[in-house]
């Protein structure tokens, strides 16, 4: 269930920094923000389950930076 929201986000912003690359910048920002709440609240579980509860939320926000550049990227590459 989280994976599919996460799934979906990250579509969700590679189309948009591709249609409208200017705008996308403050949505990729707040769910990146959002994420790195999750994870800084994670990290207060003792010893290594902190680190391993913080994970997903890193990989998450991870990789919702990578669909947003690629969708700018892509959007450069395009003739028109």
């Amino acid at each position: 269930m989280v994976i599919a929201g996460v799934v979906a986000i990250c579509v969700v912003l590679a189309v948009l920094a591709f249609l409208l690359p200017r705008l996308s910048h403050h949505p990729q920002r707040g769910t990146q923000r959002t994420l790195g709440l999750g994870a800084r609240g994670a990290n207060k579980a003792p010893g290594r389950l902190g680190r391993w509860f913080a994970k997903p939320f890193h990989s998450s926000s991870r990789a919702v930076g990578k669909s947003g550049s690629a969708g700018r990227r892509a959007r450069g590459w395009m003739p028109f």
